[in-house]
């Protein structure tokens, strides 16, 4: 619950007309159905809107995390949240652009589903009178029959128009082609939105740009079936400078979920954000108002080295995903690791996290230093090691190593140990 307490404190920006202009500085706005009515929507009064989140991994990410902000803004704007965890959906899977999704088992796709219904939880208000709902498409595509589906819902879809899709066309074009079952997937992305359009008056959709035809499907299906209109709003995929999908690292996701990304990784993560990508960062990411990211976009120029702008940002966002104790306990780590602080203090949890992030080695007691620095790769030699110790600039647990065949003896938890080289240079040892 930490995040929905540190989320209380945040408000939209005053300094903005209204909340669409605000999207839009933050960059939140990619493309939309008509501006001008959106806008009016939006400002007419409360209106009900939502998101969906497909269960095809056991955690939500970083591309999961923009539309759960967006959906806060919104919320906080006084409008109404459904947060749609996609039961049915998840067991087929939005297309990729390269190849077909492995399907998962009815029962992993359930326990995710509660799994990410708990993780969305976390980001929205289910109080008063803009509270929001957790709702799961499998409640109202299960009772429908294959020949229900297709007569009452799939006479509105033309072929040539899904075939247009993005991700359709882009597997049709791929030596993997598409399956009947993932091209049908737009098709009950659509019908959500008319699902909840009936029940909630739900006027607005919001996902990623990558997900436009998949929104469109939607509007176009109450325009056809309701002769009513509805709106959808995507935001631009988050890219790093030179283009790559922001979160990724060699395919690794970086997760909302403290066991599969460390509150340490976490927050190391967003310290090591590019300057060139910070500022945008900042706008996304956090409730931080214009002013406020103005004056870091400043300190940013002129004192690039004092990386203000990361400290600040690395905080704000682990602090909304995990937790203000979560921030304190990574950054008294980052300083104890390089001599700042008390190793001694940090938890096991928190030094094991942060020894994950370092080279490593799994070594046993009585090991000479020179050595692990070997093992470590923090030297190339043994006569390195011995050098390096004898020049004063090796530190095992920050105590200066001044005996060219000290062994390891020291422990943290009965397992952990650091070795530093110089004032910067890590590496970690693991016993057992």
């Amino acid at each position: 619950m930490a995040t929905v307490e540190y989320l209380r404190g945040q408000s939209n920006d005053p300094s903005f007309a209204d909340l669409l202009d605000e999207l839009k500085w933050r960059g939140l706005v990619a493309i939309s159905t008509d501006e001008e009515e959106l806008r009016k929507t939006l400002n007419s009064g409360p209106i009900t809107y939502y998101c969906g989140f497909d269960p095809t991994a056991p955690s939500l990410h970083l591309g999961n995390l923009v539309q759960l902000l967006t959906l806060r803004r919104l919320q906080l704007a006084g409008h109404k949240p459904l947060a749609l965890i996609g039961g049915s959906t998840g067991l087929i899977g939005d297309p990729r652009p390269t190849s077909e999704r492995t399907l998962n088992t009815k029962e992993t796709v359930s326990e995710w589903v509660e799994r990410l219904g708990r993780q969305a939880s976390r980001f929205l208000s289910f109080e008063g009178e803009n509270a929001a709902r957790l709702v799961n498409n499998l409640d109202w595509t299960a009772p429908l029959s294959a020949i229900d589906f297709l007569r009452e819902i799939g006479k509105h879809f033309r072929v040539g128009k899904m075939l247009a899709k993005d991700a359709v066309s882009a597997r049709l074009n791929s030596e993997h082609g598409i399956s009947y079952t993932e091209f049908s997937y737009q098709i009950l992305q659509g019908y959500d939105f008319l699902e909840l359009f009936r029940q909630y008056d739900c006027l607005l959709q919001t996902g990623g740009s990558d997900q436009w035809g998949n929104l469109t499907s939607g509007t176009d299906l109450i325009h056809k079936v309701e002769g009513k209109s509805a709106h959808a709003m995507a935001t631009p995929l988050i890219t790093n400078k030179d283009g790559k999908k922001f979160g990724k690292s060699e395919g690794n996701a970086v997760w909302l979920d403290e066991e599969l990304t460390s509150p340490y990784a976490f927050y190391q993560f967003w310290l090591n954000v590019d300057d060139a990508d910070v500022i945008d960062r900042l706008k996304v990411f956090t409730f931080l108002t214009r002013a406020e990211i103005e004056d870091l976009a400043a300190q940013t120029e002129s004192a690039p080295h004092l990386r203000a702008a990361q400290k600040r940002l690395a905080y704000e966002v682990t602090a909304l995903v995990h937790s203000v104790a979560a921030v304190e306990a990574a950054i008294a780590a980052s300083a104890a690791l390089f001599g700042q602080g008390d190793l001694a203090t940090l938890d096991e949890q928190t030094l094991g996290a942060a020894l994950g992030e370092l080279p490593r080695s799994n070594t046993q007691l009585g090991v000479s230093i020179a050595q692990l620095l070997v093992d470590t790769g923090l030297v190339s030699s043994l006569s390195a090691g011995r050098r390096a110790i004898a020049e004063g600039g090796v530190y095992l647990n920050n105590a200066k190593v001044t005996d060219e065949n000290a062994v390891l003896n020291e422990l943290f938890h009965q397992k952990y140990a650091i070795l530093r080289r110089g004032k910067k240079t890590l590496a970690g040892l693991i016993v057992g």
